[in-house]
């Protein structure tokens, strides 16, 4: 056949397989490489499900000689008979390799300039590179996979929600700016010149009023914003499965949850094991220094207070006579680290805000950083059950410094002892409410629609900082994939905990006058979770960053190479909605 345009596709490239030998094919996609051999010429076409081989011979002399003006990316149309390769010419690397399409007739669809980099995995060009070019950085096999990862992973949520009675319902982008802890996007209304609107942190307010509306169980999958400051790990728009259900109680959202996570990860063979396991917020801090622990690392820090408080050392007295502790971690096989790599730690620890890290080794006799005599010093290494190719890290500091410190160094040094995996966990019994020296107030570690513990009311007037909160993260290999809580769903309670935020009546009535009054009418007792989707998807496709999963990202500077946003505007759309640039 001469002209394979005139014909639909039969199959992709990628899907050819050994069962197809004989069949006339035809194959639309992407001239990968060439290899000519002067009387063959080798070309792979590629295509978003993978590569075929395509063999153009002397056999047909004219359609070879045309076929050498292929070029990587050009866009052909090719047709031609798959014929099982040769045994010494099968690629067992490729899922295509045991067969070939000898081609009967081809057409360049489209021509294509040199790509800036080559479509290929491991890719060899920067990540600014690749942003800026992300359509041709979208063809590589990785990001075809990731995409698709992204497709199923969307699917099975959908599938799963909805054989369990939830309704997806979609709630507004334009909305009205609501402090939820980052600055919102804010959109200025043509039509009521200084006023704006303001694209959601989340459909928080929106999902709770479904809950008043009776619809039960509501789930989205749906695009969120924050205008944060920079962080590597954060997108200003990202994607968010919403979830919300009336008459339930934590533990029917962890039920949902797990099953819901067992689906989505039997996508890459996967078993997440249920119930997954809990952890209080206390205990989390405790034993792995953060609210977000890799369980897959085994070591747990442990608490030397006690054993501290006979000290003969002055630094370490100092520090626990002042209210401090004295935490260790237990580094196996570490006991040869060099003197300036232990250094180097100590510095790291001054940054994170330590007065230093105190190492101990047994070699022979024990070793420190610090002067410790002899009985101290095997009571701290009996208490950490170290052996003698060990290492063990002290930090001697307040509380709230040492474990984050020791929480640090956990993953650093330990993370190439991670199991292989997946390690889930759920962190429950947050804080309700913090201090924040910035604002000079209480406010809410999450936001303030979320209940507290029961047990826990009687002091919302006395100690509120003592205050538990029905709040629960779920988190997956150190990362926090979710996030929710139990909500207020008594006005008077709903009240009492603004009132504890210091909010005053016109601030109350202008950020949450209509669902404050909506309250009033009927609520049901209600909870839900937050669960981040470009997260989940970056551990599905075994990513270290979410814009390696998200099709267009912004870079860590909030930029979009491909577009050039955020970009200028000009004076007459300015003057339409009323505004003026401050220089």
């Amino acid at each position: 056949m001469s002209d394979p345009q005139n014909r639909s596709r039969t199959t992709h490239c990628g899907l050819l397989r050994p069962e197809h030998e004989g069949r006339e094919v035809t194959l639309f996609g992407w001239v990968q490489r060439q290899r000519d051999m002067g009387h063959l010429l080798f070309v792979d076409l590629r295509d978003r499900e993978g590569i075929a081989q395509i063999v153009f011979s002397t056999a047909k002399p004219e359609l070879l000689e045309a076929a050498k003006k292929l070029r990587p990316e050009y866009v052909v149309a090719v047709s031609g008979v798959v014929r099982r390769r040769e045994p010494n010419a099968v690629n067992a690397e490729m899922a295509t390799g045991e067969v070939e399409v000898e081609a009967g007739g081809f057409e360049i669809l489209n021509v294509s300039k040199v790509p800036p980099f080559q479509i290929a995995d491991p890719v060899q060009a920067s990540e600014e590179l690749r942003m800026k070019y992300r359509y041709i950085d979208l063809r590589r096999p990785s990001k075809q996979h990731a995409l698709r990862l992204r497709h199923e992973a969307a699917l099975r949520t959908r599938n799963y929600l909805s054989g369990r009675g939830f309704l997806e319902i979609e709630t507004p982008f334009l909305t009205k700016s609501t402090p939820e802890g980052a600055r919102d996007y804010l959109v200025p209304s043509r039509i009521y010149k200084g006023r704006f609107y303001a694209l959601p942190q989340s459909p928080q307010i929106f999902k709770q009023t479904l809950m008043i509306s009776g619809f039960d169980r509501y789930f989205q999958i749906v695009r969120c914003f924050r205008d944060e400051d920079l962080r590597s790990e954060r997108q200003p728009e990202f994607t968010q499965i919403d979830i919300e259900m009336s008459f339930v109680d934590r533990e029917d959202i962890f039920s949902l949850v797990d099953g819901m996570l067992a689906s989505v990860f039997e996508i890459i063979g996967e078993k997440v094991e249920t119930p997954v396991p809990r952890l209080t917020f206390p205990e989390s801090m405790d034993k792995y220094g953060t609210d977000k622990p890799d369980l897959r690392i085994k070591a747990e820090i442990t608490d030397l207070t006690a054993e501290a408080s006979t000290s003969r050392s002055e630094v370490i007295r100092k520090v626990i006579d002042a209210g401090g502790t004295l935490r260790g971690l237990r580094v196996p096989r570490a006991a040869g680290l060099s003197r300036s790599h232990l250094d180097k730690i100590g510095q790291k620890a001054q940054e994170l805000g330590a007065k230093g890290v105190i190492w101990l080794k047994k070699q022979d006799e024990f070793r420190s950083s610090l002067k410790l005599e002899e009985a101290e010093a095997r009571l701290i290494w009996e208490k950490m059950k170290a052996r003698d190719e060990d290492l063990v890290l002290l930090v001697a500091d307040r509380r709230e410094i040492a474990l984050p410190v020791l929480s640090h160094f956990r993953k650093e040094l330990l993370q190439g002892q991670a199991e292989k995996g997946f390690s889930f966990v759920w962190v429950t019994d947050f804080p309700l409410f913090e201090w924040s020296d910035e604002e000079k107030r209480i406010v809410s570690v999450h936001h303030p629609f979320t209940s507290p513990l029961a047990d826990d009311i009687p002091l919302l007037d006395s100690e509120p900082l003592r205050v538990r909160a029905r709040a629960y993260d779920i988190v997956c290999n150190g990362y926090e994939i979710g996030g929710g809580s139990v909500r207020i769903h008594d006005f008077a309670l709903q009240r009492r905990i603004f009132d504890i935020l210091g909010l005053g009546e016109k601030e109350i009535e202008e950020k949450f006058g209509y669902f404050l009054e909506a309250l009033g009418y009927g609520t049901p007792p209600h909870g839900g979770i937050a669960m981040g989707f470009d997260r989940i998807v970056m551990l599905l496709a075994g990513e270290e960053s979410i814009r390696e999963v998200i099709p267009f990202p912004k870079t860590t500077s909030a930029l979009c190479l491909l577009t050039g946003s955020p970009a200028e505007v000009s004076e007459r759309q300015l003057d339409e909605l009323g505004l003026k640039l401050k220089k």
